[in-house]
């Protein structure tokens, strides 16, 4: 039976599972990898890749939803920085 992308995106520790600095490692990690993967990988991989970022990502969120926003990242930061 063929492998569902939930599945594959569980190939990895359950995001919950790890601690802190193991999950922002992680995530380091996605980050770094993801242009090349975004590129050259093949479309399996790729997907792999997408769902397993998003899945740690929703986990950073869910323990830091009131995490630090930079003001130059919001819209209105951004209309400031335009001439």
């Amino acid at each position: 039976m063929a492998e569902t992308e939930a599945e594959r995106s569980r190939a990895g520790i359950d995001p919950a599972g790890l601690d802190d600095p193991q999950l922002l490692r992680e995530l380091e990690s996605l980050h770094r990898t993801r242009h090349e993967t975004l590129l050259h990988a093949a479309p399996d991989a790729l997907e792999v890749h997408t769902a397993r970022t998003a899945e740690l990502e929703a986990e950073y969120l869910r323990r830091h939803p009131e995490r630090q926003v930079a003001p130059s990242r919001t819209r209105e930061g951004a209309r400031a920085r335009q001439p």
